[in-house]
């Protein structure tokens, strides 16, 4: 009976101590999760902001956030752009600008990023108050889907005076290559 007491306080110290291991306890933070991850339909960005003002905090949570999704968006376009531009290149060799078609849509892709994008929607906001710390946690989460985002940019690249004729056949075909493979996972 009594080693039975004893191991009870025993197990009981051995549990806490393996719940925080040498980082610090584990947190689950809002907005986490597979709901929350980019995926062939959906370009998602989440963002956290502290500070003591909740506005700093919110803007700080937005900003970041957008930010998360401008990477993706400029990542899945460069490479897509710099693997079709290259292949365009090899397969006709008279393109000596193939960079600066790469370069061009970059910078589209940058200059749509900048701009307010219409189809931006906020998916989740939670706002957190530390009495002890005496400041915000402000957790943002925004999606945007891919279709819109490539029919968008297609816009935008077509009202573009700083592309010429070559340029916009080769960014017209690439972002219609990246739009048939949005639009075929929105009907799956």
């Amino acid at each position: 009976m009594n080693t039975k007491l004893i191991s009870i306080p025993v197990i009981a110290i051995l549990i806490t101590s393996c719940a925080s291991g040498p980082f610090g306890s584990q947190v689950k933070e809002p907005f986490t999760g597979n709901a929350y991850e980019s995926n062939n339909r959906f370009f998602r960005g989440t963002g956290k902001g502290e500070s003591s003002a909740d506005n700093v905090a919110r803007g700080k949570a937005d900003i970041e956030a957008k930010a998360v999704l401008a990477a993706q968006v400029n990542t899945t376009m460069k490479h897509t752009t710099m693997k079709q531009v290259t292949d365009q290149y090899l397969q006709q060799r008279e393109n000596e600008r193939t960079a600066d078609v790469a370069d061009k849509f970059e910078s589209l892709v940058r200059e749509v990023v900048n701009t307010n994008i219409a189809d931006l929607r906020k998916t989740g906001e939670k706002k957190y108050f530390s009495k002890k710390e005496n400041k915000y946690t402000v957790f943002i989460a925004y999606e945007i889907k891919k279709n819109a985002m490539f029919r968008y940019l297609k816009k935008q690249a077509k009202t573009n005076q700083k592309i010429d004729e070559r340029q916009q056949e080769v960014i017209q075909k690439v972002l219609d290559q990246e739009l048939k493979k949005a639009d075929e996972a929105d009907v799956n």
